[in-house]
């Protein structure tokens, strides 16, 4: 079993570059971007120097809004080093949405690309922060954004009001690297250095804050589980804004001084041409993108001979997939994992070796020096082998908390430390998990968490709409999707499109309901609340 390892994100990096200087570190395969250990440590130092120049003290938060650019990883260890917890700010995220995590947050800095497919991320923010126009750069002054001082854009076009990635860069000659090596110095591993947003039952997002501790532990099992060594190539084609993308990915591949090999914008002929020509040897996806790279009409044409490992995770894993995956794609020491945002995240996973029906029909045990109990909902007793009850979580991996959410905190966190994951799980003698259903009511769509509350919180917004209950439907693609039943107001009239023209540019695509359904009541417990299986019941009735 690992030991647990005290540092921080800055000094795990710092070890590595030691260990591995002239290993590479990080690959951009499309853009032939190569750096070794050496370089992209001494990359990462040269970012927190500039963001100190900026007067970002430790503590401080910065927001980061892009896809998996180059930078993101750079912040995700400069911000290591100079102890400013990084934000992560989804890309599918619109104005509201936007404007909702930038206040929760307190983000004092945020850095974000232009555009993201055809949303223009700049313009949005203008239209949240017009002081933008007349402001000068590092010093906005803006209404609904009151904490909100530094605007930094991925890129070269010029805004008002906003400094470009090459401004940190410039600003960095300020600041002396024993100044960078007093702060980083202050920093304790059991500092909160990341937030990632999680939707809630009980509405709008919370910010998880995640430790360096928690991070860099749960890494280290990971990458054991994986059984990743320096010589492993990892390809990252999920999203650097979830965990899967910036612990199940960067972080693990770096604690075991392999290569990181991201891909910017997930593309199925894309990752598998980076596997390809970069010869990596591990792959990660949620199963729908495994699902659209081995139905490529050329998928035979790529010669993936290097693969070995890789997770998927996100979602239920298909047998089916698991096995193409294994046998087309050579990925014999694939893992399955499974957890939460809370819990930094993973809290069960498979190992390399583990047989075949193991890693489709559990989720594997616990990872080495936390706990795992399975317990009546009711009456919170653990309960017998193979019974089925609520999963909680203790050790190492638990979310510092909600940040200034106490009371979410404690609804999530018991007394005796127990994170309540709200799910459903069984428990084998041998340890293995096995997830069976959910307790709260959040929909997976193609990995992504979407919470049923945040999106009819926002229906409740239509002039027309007089209740509405959302909830996720089967989906042969997607896994689920959204479905909303909705109640109009007398006299009024509505059409599905109409719902969905209302959603458009305000709420993420994703979050927009696939299926609309008009109805007159719902079905109720006799205590008066919503029966929402019987509601997802009858869709599966109609559909068959």
């Amino acid at each position: 079993m690992a030991e647990l390892v005290y540092q921080t994100i800055g000094q795990l990096l710092d070890e590595q570059s030691e260990k591995y200087p002239k290993r590479e570190a990080l690959v951009y395969a499309d853009r032939d971007l190569r750096m070794t250990y050496e370089e992209f440590n001494r990359q990462s130092r040269l970012v927190a120097r500039g963001l100190m120049a900026l007067g970002i003290e430790k503590g401080d938060h910065i927001a980061v809004w892009t896809t998996n650019v180059p930078e993101w990883v750079q912040l995700q260890f400069s911000t290591g080093k100079m102890g400013a917890p990084l934000v992560t700010v989804n890309t599918n995220y619109r104005a509201s949405e936007l404007e909702y995590l930038l206040k929760q947050s307190d983000s004092k800095t945020i850095i974000l690309i232009e555009n993201y497919r055809d949303h223009s991320f700049i313009n949005t923010l203008q239209e949240l922060c017009p002081e933008l126009e007349h402001c000068e750069p590092g010093n906005l002054q803006s209404k609904r954004l009151p904490l909100l001082k530094n605007v930094i854009l991925i890129g070269d076009a010029k805004y008002p009001g906003v400094l470009n990635w090459s401004d940190v860069l410039a600003a960095a000659e300020q600041v002396k690297e024993e100044q960078l090596d007093i702060r980083q110095g202050t920093l304790h591993y059991d500092d909160v250095i990341n937030i990632q947003y999680t939707s809630g039952t009980t509405g709008f997002p919370k910010g998880v804050m995640l430790t360096h501790f928690n991070l860099v532990n749960n890494a280290v099992n990971i990458a054991e589980c994986m059984k990743l060594t320096h010589e492993d190539r990892l390809c990252i084609p999920v999203p650097f804004f979830h965990c899967f993308g910036c612990v199940l990915g960067t972080l693990a591949i770096t604690t075991s001084g392999g290569t990181m090999v991201p891909v910017q914008e997930f593309s199925p002929e894309e990752v598998l041409r980076t596997v390809e020509k970069e010869k990596c040897t591990a792959l990660h996806g949620v199963p729908t993108m495994f699902i659209s790279e081995l139905n490529l009409p050329n998928f035979s044409s790529f010669n993936l001979s290097t693969l070995r490992t890789g997770i998927m995770a996100g979602s239920n894993c298909p047998v089916e997939v698991m096995k193409a995956v294994i046998e087309k794609m050579g990925m014999r020491d694939i893992t399955i994992s499974y957890g939460q945002t809370e819990s930094s995240p993973v809290i069960t996973q498979t190992k390399a070796d583990d047989p075949f029906n193991l890693k489709v029909e559990t989720v594997g045990r616990a990872l080495p020096n936390l706990e795992v109990k399975i317990v009546d909902p009711d009456t919170n007793e653990e309960v017998a082998p193979n019974e089925q009850g609520e999963l909680c979580t203790r050790g190492y991996h638990v979310m510092k908390g909600y940040y200034n959410n106490p009371e979410e905190t404690g609804l999530a966190i018991d007394r005796d430390n127990w994170l309540h994951t709200g799910d459903l799980a069984t428990k084998d003698e041998a340890g293995y998990i096995r997830v069976t259903g959910r307790l709260k009511d959040m929909i997976i769509r193609g990995g992504e968490n979407l919470y049923p509350r945040e999106i009819e919180e926002f229906l409740y917004t239509h002039p027309k709409i007089f209740d509405v209950q959302v909830a996720g439907v089967p989906d042969p693609v997607y896994g689920e999707e959204v479905a909303a039943w909705i109640i109009l107001r007398e006299g009024e009239q509505a059409t599905a499109e109409d719902i969905r023209d209302f959603c458009r540019n305000k709420i993420s695509k994703q979050k927009i309901p696939k299926h609309i359904f008009f109805i007159d009541s719902y079905p109720m417990t006799a205590s008066g609340k919503v029966q929402k299986f019987k509601l997802r019941d009858e869709f599966v009735i109609a559909v068959r």
